[in-house]
């Protein structure tokens, strides 16, 4: 291991103690688990220790010349600043090479027409301020059956056995393959969505605690729809473009468009509802969409 890589865990470990002293409710910083936790360490570029020789080739400090599958060329005249080796439970091997460059960025003007609004569906993904929605193919429920099997079969395997870990890289296989697909899915997903609006507009969910409060947990984590605005964030800054992130307690699903009246006797099951004020029939998700749109809209100052 080289010194550098010993000094990154150092300071991840002085960051994990000035957050607990910074805020309890953190936690006390943890031992890794040899078993669950992410294989991983980060080390630094110091005079080309790392660099990448050609598309097939990288040297790193300590293992020299590594044969890689380049997934995305380099930014010309980027500096690498350092590279994350991980190992995935399947055995796979990936470096993430962080670098620095430059980038001309021109700012994008929004509009009313090229604003767009997302409301969290937990069957589509979301359904948009167009009446459009994501529908996503939910990976997760379609491997259910043969990790179900798989699962089984590992169960009954002895532990510290040869047939208990080929087994175990089964059950990761199929993990790493659902991940890939929902990964791939919101990958092209956001980028459509960035190319074709100048803003996008979100609430700022508590994904996890809707997975473990409202008995949606495998939906919800299904979903990753904290992952699509994720991906959205950035793409849409190297274009220029804004995502507007609306406050969760906005009453987006509870407040009609037309009158801006609100239904506080709304609940959960209530897919449509009809306006007390105004008498207008409402679809749920698509209301909630144009209101969060409409909110969007007024935090950028657009009429």
């Amino acid at each position: 291991m080289d010194s550098l890589a010993l000094a990154n865990a150092q300071l991840n470990l002085q960051t994990a103690y000035k957050n607990f002293f910074r805020d309890k409710s953190i936690g006390f910083p943890k031992f890794k688990n040899k078993h669950r936790d992410k294989k991983s360490y980060t080390t630094n570029n110091q005079g080309g220790t790392i660099r990448l020789i050609d598309s097939k080739t990288i040297r790193l400090p300590k293992l020299k010349e590594v044969r890689i599958k380049l997934h995305r060329q380099l930014p010309k005249e980027a500096v690498i600043k350092s590279a994350t080796i991980s190992k995935t439970p399947t055995g796979n091997y990936y470096i993430s090479v962080l670098v620095e460059f430059e980038a001309d960025i021109k700012p994008v003007t929004p509009t009313t027409e090229t604003v767009l609004g997302l409301d969290y569906s937990s069957k589509t993904l979301f359904v948009d301020s167009q009446a459009n929605n994501a529908d996503y193919p939910k990976f997760y429920r379609q491997a259910e059956a043969k990790l179900k099997k798989a699962q089984r079969k590992l169960s009954k395997r002895q532990k510290g056995s040869k047939n208990r870990d080929k087994q175990r890289r089964k059950v990761a296989k199929l993990h790493e393959k659902v991940a890939h697909q929902r990964k791939d899915f919101l990958h092209k997903l956001s980028r459509r969505i960035a190319d074709d609006y100048s803003a996008i507009a979100m609430e700022d969910l508590n994904m996890r605690g809707m997975a473990q409060c409202l008995n949606l947990a495998k939906s919800t984590n299904d979903n990753g729809f904290g992952m699509l605005k994720t991906f959205l964030t950035y793409k849409l800054t190297e274009q220029g473009k804004q995502l507007v992130i609306i406050d969760k307690w906005f009453p987006s699903s509870k407040m009609c468009r037309f009158c801006n009246n609100e239904n506080k006797e709304l609940t959960l099951s209530d897919r449509t509802w009809t306006c007390s004020h105004c008498g207008a029939e409402l679809d749920r998700d698509i209301n909630a969409a144009i209101n969060i749109k409409n909110e969007g809209c007024r935090l950028l100052g657009i009429a």
